[in-house]
């Protein structure tokens, strides 16, 4: 599969304004600036559709954007913002929360992390809390191409032994430059939702 067409659909910061059509969606998470724009425009295949910036915490709402009518990518703040106040921040982990807890039509999580450094101690946490709630994960490794050949085995490595990835979890290698790893994205998205038609 392929994404044919997208538009950014709702933009919310509430259970009350999230989409009513009970379409499957995918949550996309990850530390501000690791690479989430750049993974959804890569997806989309729309440059700056999602908008990339160098200042930490953009994001500020729940952002649905419906793919070929069939299904919605869904992003949300990104975590470990040092620069935003802890309002703000407290803001963000509730918004998230809430949709994490409430949401029945979620499918999976594509957590987003660094392939050029070891996972955080916020990453550890937000994979750890996907899981308490028992959500399919597929970890993210965005920037592949720029990691040295000789390091991508010891980094893949540390990302796996770190986050303790469970086996049922999968991890994707990601370049928004080269488009590596977009193909196994869409084959994870179409075989979800080829199971959930099967359910139906």
């Amino acid at each position: 599969m392929k994404i044919d067409n997208s538009t950014l659909s709702v933009i919310a910061v509430r259970t009350s304004q999230y989409p009513d059509d009970n379409k499957p969606e995918f949550l996309l998470v990850g530390r501000s600036n690791v690479g989430k724009s750049s993974f959804i425009n890569t997806l989309l295949g729309r440059k700056n559709y999602a908008k990339t910036s160098s200042k930490p915490g953009k994001t500020q709402t729940l952002n649905f954007y419906l793919c070929n009518e069939d299904f919605y990518l869904v992003d949300v703040p990104g975590y470990g913002y040092a620069t935003v106040d802890k309002v703000t921040q407290k803001k963000f982990g509730l918004m998230i929360e809430e949709y994490l807890t409430t949401r029945t039509n979620l499918q999976r999580v594509f957590m987003i992390v660094d392939s050029r450094i070891k996972p955080t101690e916020n990453d550890v946490l937000m994979y750890n809390y996907l899981k308490y709630h028992n959500l399919p994960v597929t970890v993210i490794a965005t920037k592949f191409d720029k990691v040295k050949a000789k390091d991508r085995e010891k980094n893949l490595k540390h990302i796996h032994q770190v986050l303790n990835i469970i086996e049922s979890d999968n991890l994707v290698y990601f370049s928004s430059i080269t488009k590596k790893g977009r193909d196994e994205v869409y084959e994870i998205i179409a075989k979800d939702l080829n199971i959930k038609e099967t359910d139906n």
